[in-house]
């Protein structure tokens, strides 16, 4: 309860930091907040173009918010387990690449998840290793990887698999898309989200997994303390593999409903933010899977719809970026204050 009454404290003072901002830009807050609620299809806007309407506005929303589950579960598994993993990032770029890569062999969805989840385990497994073996920080792994990685993929897409017309990578085959996009109901052209149920029957069989078996206390038991686990006869090096491995599948995940879902495609260049965003999330959350469930939900409200918020407020969109960085800063502030109250 106290981590939930600290966590919506910092959703107040974020919006209430958000609506300084605008008002000092000379911007209606309320009116900019109903923008984003609109934009996200959570209130009626005034007009919808053709075969539109805030049901394909909802559908959207849940489009974009799935890989968002993804990425903060994979964060909070990792924090749990005494882990700082940064490197969702690169994990959802290698994990959207391979899967795109063996769509062109096997176009099926179920080959794309089951890449995804691959291609990510084995980069959080390596990050554990190096952890235990080498001792080498997580956080300097995962900033490598997120380079390497990125400028790996840049150059196999700009050289090989470049569509000349978006500049982007060329897109995913539909029978391989964890998207139904354009799907006809009644009237209306909607975006089903495949993998959004998926997603929220990980985050139960996670919050399971952690407060139900043996390994989900063992992986507590070394995030709280190793020393305390490795005395009590836990396996630490064995444990941290275990955590990085899920964190990394989870972060797979969330690049191929990201990468081979909600977009299609792969921008060359530059590594997806919502890997950093996912910080926040699972921090509001308070590390919590259903907590990131929610968490997920109001960051996704704010990210996506900030595009209908510029749009007629005339407002830049990185204002939503801002308001997301103070919900990251105070969720911080919350979680530390959290731990402060148990001693």
């Amino acid at each position: 309860m106290r981590k939930f009454l600290l966590s919506c404290l910092a959703i107040i003072i974020s919006l209430l930091f958000g609506a300084l901002i605008l008002w000092l830009m000379g911007k209606d807050p309320i009116a900019a907040y109903t923008n984003l609620l609109q934009g996200s299809g959570l209130m009626h806007k005034a007009r919808y173009a053709g075969r539109q309407s805030m049901f394909t506005d909802f559908m959207s929303f849940i489009d974009a918010m799935t890989p968002m589950i993804f990425a903060s579960l994979s964060v909070a598994i990792a924090l749990k387990g005494g882990f700082f993993n940064i490197g969702v990032s690169g994990q959802m770029m290698a994990a959207g690449f391979v899967a795109h890569m063996l769509s062109l062999a096997v176009p099926s969805k179920i080959l794309v998840i089951v890449a995804g989840i691959i291609a990510g385990a084995v980069l959080g497994a390596l990050m554990g290793w190096l952890k235990y073996k080498f001792n080498v920080n997580e956080v300097v792994t995962s900033i490598m990887f997120n380079s390497i990685i990125m400028y790996l993929v840049t150059f196999y897409i700009n050289t090989f698999y470049i569509n000349p017309v978006s500049r982007q990578s060329k897109s995913i085959i539909d029978t391989a898309r964890l998207t139904l996009s354009g799907y006809r109901w009644e009237n209306l052209k909607v975006d089903i989200a495949l993998a959004f149920p998926l997603a929220v029957a990980v985050a139960l069989l996670l919050q399971w997994f952690l407060e139900r078996t043996t390994y989900g206390y063992e992986i507590k038991a070394v995030g709280l303390s190793p020393k305390a686990a490795q005395y009590a006869g836990m396996n630490v090096n064995r444990i941290s593999l275990l955590t990085m491995t899920i964190s990394g599948a989870l972060g797979g995940l969330a690049g191929v409903a990201y990468f081979c879902g909600y977009l299609a495609s792969i921008q060359p260049g530059t590594t997806p933010s919502m890997g950093f965003d996912a910080i926040a999330v699972s921090l509001l959350g308070g590390n919590n899977p259903a907590g990131c469930v929610l968490a997920s939900f109001l960051i996704t409200i704010i990210s996506k719809g900030s595009i209908y918020m510029s749009s007629r407020q005339h407002i830049e969109p990185e204002i939503a970026s801002l308001i997301t960085a103070f919900i990251l800063t105070f969720a911080a502030c919350s979680a530390v204050l959290s731990r402060k109250g148990k001693k």
